[in-house]
Order: structure tokens, then sequence, then C-alpha cells
């Protein structure tokens, strides 16, 4: 099921030089999204972030390796990517945006459902996976990218290619082409994508899951997706809600070692 990458494959270990330059934009620019346009437009992407507020309101820090501020309907005309980076109750108000787009733009969904902060959603607390939810929601094609990894994590440990240890982070999506270019991306952030085939799969890297925040390297992630149990995975989810408000309070951020070990002792 899974294509597990192995040192040399060309669809995991790049080389970064080879990556086309690409035209991206960002819808969101919360940490995730701010860090997402730092790290690309470090990696010489040329980068266009948005926000609901106007570009008046981008952080500096966002913009500061070379990404432009940008209204949401710039940030996605003429782009090779489109990046979501915002939690789904955001997704009606660009919805015609991203609906619209060409067909061969890739749009990657980093987003992930959380019921106690987002709105009841039916339809995800039953069999359809979040990312399966968002293509269809767009009526497009979409990948899936980032929602696997913890906020510090992302911001503190990216590594070069090939650095031992380096972490992997799940890329699923119905196109080829999407995961091709998904996995570059993720590979530009510091981490080694890896594909995690279509949509229907892509529950095994939603919150609850063995590869959700648990920070695994790309010789740990094939087994730890496969390991996922559908059933299990909104309670542990939830608990694990539980736990971090319990031990770190309800809007602390913890370091990335407690994240990791309280995650790898709920999920795995």
């Amino acid at each position: 099921m899974y294509r597990r990458a192995t040192p040399g494959d060309d669809r995991t270990h790049r080389n970064r030089k080879e990556h086309p330059v690409m035209k991206i934009g960002i819808l969101g620019t919360g940490f995730m999204g701010k860090h997402l346009a730092r790290k690309l437009a470090a990696a010489g992407h040329d980068v266009k972030a948005a926000n609901s507020r106007g570009p008046e309101t981008i952080p500096a820090e966002a913009l500061e390796m070379g990404a432009r501020a940008a209204t949401a309907e710039d940030a996605v005309r003429d782009v090779d990517v489109a990046i979501l980076a915002m939690p789904h109750p955001g997704f009606e108000k660009i919805r015609p945006l991203i609906a619209g787009l060409s067909e061969d733009v890739v749009v990657i969904d980093i987003s992930n459902y959380f019921p106690g902060r987002d709105p009841v959603n039916p339809e995800l607390d039953g069999t359809k996976a979040e990312s399966e939810w968002a293509r269809d929601f767009f009526g497009r094609p979409i990948a899936k990218a980032w929602n696997s990894i913890g906020m510090v994590s992302f911001e503190t440990k990216g590594r070069p290619n090939g650095e031992p240890g380096r972490i992997a982070l799940p890329v699923s999506g119905d196109r080829s082409r999407d995961r091709e270019v998904a996995m570059a991306l993720v590979d530009d952030t510091g981490f080694d994508g890896f594909d995690a085939g279509t949509l229907a799969d892509s529950w095994r890297q939603q919150p609850g899951s063995p590869v959700y925040i648990t920070d695994l390297t790309l010789e740990e992630m094939g087994s730890a997706l496969a390991s996922a149990e559908r059933e299990r995975l909104p309670k542990r989810r939830d608990l694990s809600a539980q736990v971090f408000a319990e031990r770190v309070g309800e809007r602390a951020s913890p370091d990335a070692e407690t994240v990791v070990r309280i995650a790898r002792a709920l999920f795995m």
C-alpha cells in the first residue's frame, strides 16, 4: 500500500538544487502559515502570503525571507501551488477562489479537524477522511501535507536533506504529480516527504494516529502508517487535547520534546 522511500529515491530524497522554483500562494498566516512562508521563500520560491484581515496585518516575521504580503485573491493568482494554512471554518470564505483555480495548480491542505475548536462536522465524524471532505468541498483535487507535525518541531527541527534522523512527513493526494510537488516542498522546509498514497488512506495521518506529532523518521514512517486504527483515532485525538490542556494549559505551547513524548505515549 505504501511506497516506502529509500535513500536515492527520486520521489523523496531530492537534491534541493534540482527543485524548480515555484510560485506559491499561502492562505493563512498563523503559526504554520508564517513559517511556511519563511521556509519556502528561504528555499528560493516565489511566495505570496495572505490572511483574512488584509496584507497590512501579515506578520513581519512571515516576510523576512522574501515572501510578499498579498490579498487572498492576489495570493492565488498566477501560482503553481496554493497552500491552505487555516482551520476548516475559514474554508467557506475562500471556496470560490480555490474552486476556480486551474486544474494544473497544486492545492495543499495542511489543516486538521478538532471538534472542540471547530464547528462539529458530521461528515468528519463518520467514515470520510478529512482531506476527502476538503477535496469534495472545493470540488477539485488537493494534497495533504504538513498536518502531522507539531508547531515547535516544524519551526526548530528542520534539517538538510540526507542528514541522519531527519523527521519525515506523510503526503497524500489522488494525483501523483500533486504528491510529488508536495514532497519536494516538504523537503525544502527541512523534512523528508513520504508518499502515503491517495486521499482515501489519508486518515492514517490525521490527529490521533501513530504518525501525528510523533516526529518519526523516514524508516519508521511506513510501519507507523500501516499500524493506524481508524476507529481509535477520534478518541485518541480528544484525549490528547485533554492531556495537553491539563499538562501545559489550553493556550500554552509546550516544548517539542514534551509534545513528542506525550504523543508517542498516546498514539503509538
